[in-house]
């Protein structure tokens, strides 16, 4: 099961570069995300969600590639498998845009925007999901960034632990937890 974690930070820039560390953490195996959007809420009052994942690129490619190779043996039928092939991308290409585009994959996008809307001004969050992470090498490495946590679904001992590494304090280990899952629920190996 996938865990929530909501951080909130002063600076409306903090939240993309967290991003660009868990991403780097994803690339050497530390954490696995589900789903990661920032959150920035910008002088104006306006909330501007950036999503990691874009849905509409994704099923627009996705659509196209399958809107060809169908329109391709469509076309041989009528043996102008050219010209089926260019419909069936097009076609395909836009129904898989569109397909994206009315999808919300992860995190709730209006629970994103309720949520960013308490932030102050001039600030931003950064909303995961994390299916699972080595708690201690990400939370060490994510001790240099200032932030509170404002929401999650962690345990509340999780919980303490990630406030204080964003405080900047040493925390203790959990008991029982020496490594893995955001809840300690992997086991040592012997």
């Amino acid at each position: 099961m996938s865990e929530l974690i909501v951080v909130a930070f002063d600076d409306p820039n903090k939240a993309d570069e967290v991003l660009n560390e868990l991403r780097m953490l994803q690339r050497e195996y530390l954490i696995d995300l589900e789903d990661a959007v920032v959150a920035v809420h910008r002088p104006d009052g306006k909330v501007q969600l950036k999503q990691s994942v874009n849905l509409v690129g994704v099923s627009a490619t996705s659509g196209g590639l399958w809107g060809g190779l169908w329109g391709t043996l469509v076309g041989l039928l009528f043996l102008n498998p050219l010209a089926g092939f260019a419909m069936g991308t097009m076609i395909g290409a836009g129904t898989g845009a569109l397909a994206g585009a009315l999808s919300d994959y992860g995190i709730d996008d209006n629970f994103i925007r309720d949520l960013a809307k308490t932030l102050t001004p001039n600030s931003s969050a950064i909303f995961i999901l994390v299916r699972k992470m080595q708690t201690e090498k990400v939370l060490n490495d994510l001790s240099r960034f200032r932030g509170r946590v404002i929401r999650t679904s962690l345990s509340p001992e999780e919980e303490a632990r990630l406030q204080a590494a964003l405080s900047g304090i040493a925390a203790s280990p959990a008991p029982g937890n020496t490594a893995g899952a955001p809840g300690g629920t992997e086991a040592a190996h012997a």
